[in-house]
């Protein structure tokens, strides 16, 4: 862990990335402040997600550095690093010959936990995001609604109480209803918990209720990073666009 606390969780320092000679990802510069929720806006291919996978080291730069808790990706260990960081994607990635007690408790069971400790891990976990351990723990993902294995994602995601959580379109394959309910109680628990977390989306909507800072991506640059209120009031034409797309309509 960083004993300097006042520093930045994460920091992207002239980050770019080449992938078979095509430019991903272009010169970021870019910090993730300890306790916020940054948010990663763009469409399809703008880089969000290529950002994403270089903090858990899914990724190398081709250039440029990036920095976790104070040591660069390159020097961590990827084994080490990726458990020290919670990783949600769409429909929470089970594994679906996993029960929801041995998704939940994979992790700390590869860090070499005790089954008493785990499983009172797992309990807690799954009642915090809503899910009863005594009907839930022991069925399998195919039993569950898409909004149930999404909740067991982010419980997941808490197992070994990672300081950094990273989210891929977390709530994009969800119905409209079940998306705004979780939407909500992320936001709640991400308060509760003081986590810091980097939320991939496409969606504006999402981006202004979750996010601490919205990151604006187009083309492998980050165009704007603004607070959600300053975001609603930029006169960026991306961010222009954007909001227009999503029913905002014009802003003062």
């Amino acid at each position: 862990m960083n004993d300097a606390p006042d520093k930045p969780l994460v920091q992207f320092s002239n980050v770019s990335v080449s992938l078979s000679g095509n430019p991903i990802l272009s010169d970021l510069n870019l910090s993730v402040e300890r306790g916020e929720t940054l948010v990663l806006l763009g469409e399809s291919g703008c880089g969000k997600t290529t950002t994403l996978k270089l903090v858990n080291r899914l990724l190398q730069p081709s250039s440029g550095e990036v920095v976790v808790e104070g040591k660069a990706t390159t020097a961590w260990d990827p084994i080490a690093l990726r458990r020290h960081i919670g990783y949600v994607i769409q429909e929470g990635g089970l594994f679906p010959h996993f029960t929801i007690a041995r998704n939940v408790g994979l992790v700390p069971s590869l860090s070499g936990w005790t089954e008493a400790r785990i499983d009172e891990r797992v309990r807690e976990l799954l009642s915090l995001v809503g899910l009863d351990p005594d009907r839930f723990a022991e069925r399998y993902p195919r039993e569950l609604s898409g909004g149930q294995r999404q909740r067991v994602g982010v419980a997941r995601a808490l197992a070994a109480d990672p300081p950094l959580m990273l989210l891929d379109e977390p709530f994009g394959a969800l119905d409209p209803l079940t998306r705004a309910s979780l939407q909500r109680e992320f936001a709640a628990l991400s308060r509760r918990l003081g986590k810091t977390a980097i939320l991939v989306t496409h969606d504006v909507r999402e981006a202004l209720a979750l996010g601490t800072r919205i990151g604006l991506m187009h083309k492998g640059r980050l165009l704007l990073l603004e607070t959600p209120q300053r975001f609603r009031v930029s006169d960026n034409p991306q961010a222009r666009a954007y909001l227009e797309t999503f029913g905002f309509g014009a802003m003062p």
